[in-house]
């Protein structure tokens, strides 16, 4: 299985560690990634404006990159994927897509209408890949382990556009969990906000989200949470009193398919 790939920002600077663990883990499991050639930041947040066109340029040119390869898109970092679906459902609309076309000065015969399909990894891991094939090739089954899956705002919302799982009670995370042999902990506030996007205006609201989340894992036994997204990670971590382990999915899994060792 080949894909074509898009990193993201922070997976190419301050965590570099955790895009080295889903490359890893997909060779493992059979699965090429092809990053895409001089991909652009996606902006980190998508551009509510209908008219908005310039913004949404750098995710168009990578979604064509991919059409253009014969492949689907995969992403990991939730705030690319939630940026890039949402500008590839924008791209679908006839009259928004001629628009771009225009500004990206090429001809209609060239347009993009959001033909590429757009995956997480977690995508990759469940419908291409598949849960009871990961679980043959886990060699260090994490029993024991209680581990929460935090989904945060992006990975799941807006539903009809991001259609990964149920965005009230998913299970994405938690069968991903079960695969590599540890026990899931459900809590209420799993895909709630944890304030990542106000940690630089107001840190206290920021901490207080974050730590709500936290207590509400731990209150309900849980010993370690993982993420899909580095800003939730980043958050929650830096405001965790240490007494719950913080974990991007990617290092779990290359934890458990005996690729890395477990970080003290």
């Amino acid at each position: 299985m080949v894909f074509s790939y898009y990193p993201g920002c922070t997976l190419k600077n301050k965590a570099k560690d955790l895009d080295n663990y889903a490359r890893m883990s997909a060779k493992a499991l059979g699965v090429t990634l092809e990053e895409i050639p001089e991909w652009q930041c996606c902006g980190g947040v998508y551009p509510m404006a209908k008219d908005e066109i310039a913004t949404k340029l750098s995710s168009v040119r990578t979604l064509m990159k991919a059409k253009d390869a014969g492949q689907d898109l995969v992403t990991m970092c939730s705030a690319c994927h939630n940026v890039v679906k949402q500008v590839n459902n924008d791209m679908k609309d006839d009259e928004f897509s001629s628009k771009v076309a225009r500004y990206m000065k090429i001809g209609e015969d060239e347009a993009y209408h959001g033909e590429t399909e757009v995956l997480h990894y977690l995508e990759v891991l469940r419908d291409k890949v598949g849960f009871d094939e990961i679980k043959k090739k886990v060699t260090n089954p994490l029993k024991g382990k209680k581990i929460a899956a935090y989904y945060g705002c992006l990975l799941l919302r807006p539903s009809k556009v991001m259609q990964m799982d149920d965005p009230e009670n998913p299970t994405i995370m938690e069968d991903f969990i079960k695969a590599l042999g540890a026990t899931p902990v459900k809590y209420s506030m799993r895909n709630e906000c944890c304030g990542g996007y106000t940690t630089l205006e107001n840190k206290d609201i920021a901490r207080t989200k974050a730590q709500a989340v936290i207590s509400n894992a731990v209150d309900n036994g849980a010993e370690e949470i993982i993420t899909a997204c580095p800003l939730c990670m980043y958050n929650l971590k830096k405001n965790s009193d240490g007494g719950v382990k913080i974990t991007y999915f990617t290092e779990l899994l290359a934890q458990a398919l005996g690729l890395i060792e477990e970080a003290e």
